[in-house]
């Protein structure tokens, strides 16, 4: 299995006015990542980018079509979309359509944020108190004795020769 594919690397290179893209290899196909987020799939040598209801019109007006796997046998369409044709070489074209693709992987993110938290509550059970045991009788030491004034004078002063 190769490390890196040449059409991620070239995809990756196109990407580059948008910032640092970085690849991944994932589930027979390639995630392109963003500032944390991934916002694209390279798949049988097809770029395919993050879409989400604010984005998916805009894709489909451009000519996408979606990335579809199969699950049990029945076809799932993912949200992660081709941008139109006329981007696939085009540097500055793609700009625009990564740019909404990164956009809707943010807002992916901050759609789940609250649900992850939520989880994490609901998972940790509530530990319990443990019970309290009474302890012995403690008796309380006698205050100590202050230095009275006889005993302070009463040490010697510094000889001096």
């Amino acid at each position: 299995m190769a490390r890196t594919d040449s059409f991620v690397e070239y995809t990756v290179e196109l990407l580059e006015k948008l910032g640092p893209v970085q690849s991944r290899r994932m589930f027979g196909a390639w995630g392109l990542w963003f500032g944390g987020r991934m916002f694209a799939v390279v798949s049988d040598g097809q770029l395919f980018l993050k879409t989400d209801d604010v984005t998916k019109a805009d894709f489909q007006a451009g000519g996408g079509r979606p990335l579809v796997f199969e699950t049990d046998g029945k076809p799932l369409e993912t949200s992660y979309w081709t941008p139109p044709a006329d981007t696939a070489d085009d540097a500055y074209a793609l700009l625009p359509w990564a740019r909404k693709a990164v956009d809707a992987a943010q807002r992916a993110a901050l759609k789940k944020a609250p649900k992850k938290k939520a989880a994490v509550k609901k998972a940790a059970p509530a530990k319990k108190a443990a019970p309290v045991k009474k302890k012995a009788a403690v008796k309380k030491a006698a205050p100590a004795k202050k230095r009275t004034a006889a005993k302070k004078t009463a040490r010697k002063p510094a000889s001096r020769r």
